[in-house]
């Protein structure tokens, strides 16, 4: 079987990447809803002419989310989820200075790592299977997402309820380093802000009168910076200030906003906690302390050790030696984790998330598909989970 998977999709390979520069061509930045109706439009007829039902949910603030089962199922099978964003980090006309390009084995452009080769995989995976008339042992329900490059506030609802229903999750999200490792635990995302008020008055005739509302906030700078432990992995950083409106001023107001990344769920409380606990250095000063981690780590449960194990002896069947790793940054899977068995990083091998040399290996795209078309044709892991008729 895995050799049959693996001609269709070298047979294929020139539709694959022709598919993905057309889906890379269409911009989909994810504040700009206008555009990102665009390539909902094109996945969900990609979808309905693989026999799907689909179903775009339009956020309040967002490109909300794209929805897809198959029209025809088995009744009292079990589900899988795939799941991916087709948001980009890119704003509209960077195409123009970024152009997609395919050359010396590479295929570049802005949004082709992250992540819309890995939503070529679903469809071709998908494409392979109703082909090669292969059996589906677990059915397969797709979330493609606007808003994930931007914490996945509106679409977080959807994935805990989807993730609650199905026996296990792949997620499309690009691998780690060049040789492309699986990410089987990622750390946990928290964002703060803290807000200071201060006194104005006039920074040479009475500035005596005035509380500088930033020099408060660089103490707690650095009350912050100290909170950052490496060796547990805990990093807290202050990646944005704000403040004042004229240099004869003293300031009124200050803002902070921070990222905080932690490896379990009791180093994010414990971090939480003593950012909320800050007081103020500097007397008539007030702060304003808010956020919390919105993306709770993804870690190495029994349920997705197995998954991974999965992957692994499925790799060898098609040649390759796949590696796990831990990842720094959140995704969707740190989500769909908490309910199910997650395997992240399944997507294409390549380099240059959000940077200006983001690329695929072109020829990474057949192993990495035929990779998760097994995945998807294993039998279900686990037990006692929603079917597909219940959907």
């Amino acid at each position: 079987m895995a050799t049959e998977i693996i001609t269709y999709l070298k047979d294929n390979h020139k539709p694959m990447l022709a598919l993905l520069k057309d889906m890379v061509a269409i911009e989909s930045p994810s504040n700009n809803k206008k555009a990102l109706k665009k390539v909902i439009r094109f996945l969900r007829k990609e979808l309905e002419q693989l026999g799907f039902y689909t179903l775009h949910v339009s956020g309040k603030n967002t490109g909300g989310y794209l929805y897809a089962r198959p029209l025809i199922r088995k009744k009292n099978t079990p589900l899988q989820l795939l799941i991916g964003h087709c948001d980009t980090v890119w704003e509209l006309h960077t195409i123009k200075d970024m152009p997609v390009v395919q050359s010396n084995g590479k295929l570049s452009g802005p949004g082709v790592f992250d992540m819309k080769a890995g939503i070529i995989q679903i469809l071709f995976s998908l494409r392979a299977i109703k082909a090669l008339q292969l059996d589906l042992a677990v059915t397969p329900i797709i979330l493609i997402n606007t808003d994930e490059e931007i914490g996945s506030h509106e679409s977080t609802p959807i994935i805990k309820r989807l993730s609650k229903l199905v026996h296990r999750a792949f997620v499309l999200e690009p691998p780690l380093g060049l040789e492309g490792r699986l990410k089987t635990a990622r750390k946990g995302v928290g964002r703060f802000t803290i807000t200071v008020k201060g006194k104005a008055a006039h920074a040479g005739l009475d500035p005596q009168k005035g509380v500088n509302a930033i020099v408060e906030l660089s103490h707690q700078v650095q009350r912050l910076y100290a909170m950052n432990d490496f060796d547990k992995g805990i990093t807290v950083n202050v990646g944005l200030i704000e403040g004042g409106y004229a240099s004869n001023v003293i300031a009124a107001e200050s803002k902070a906003t921070i990222d905080v990344r932690v490896y379990n769920i009791e180093d994010g409380a414990y971090i939480t906690d003593r950012i909320h606990q800050l007081k103020p250095i500097l007397d008539n000063v007030e702060l304003r302390i808010e956020g919390r981690i919105g993306r709770p780590p993804m870690t190495q449960t029994s349920r997705n050790k197995h998954l991974w194990e999965n992957a692994e002896a499925n790799g060898k069947l098609i040649g390759l030696n796949l590696e796990q790793a831990t990842a720094g940054g959140g995704s969707d899977g740190n989500t769909t984790s908490l309910y199910t068995a997650t395997l992240d990083g399944l997507g294409t091998p390549g380099d240059g998330a959000h940077a200006t040399h983001e690329f695929i290996f072109s020829d990474k795209l057949i192993e990495r598909t035929a990779l998760l078309t097994l995945l998807m044709l294993n039998d279900a892991a686990t037990k006692n989970k929603t079917t597909s008729h219940e959907l």
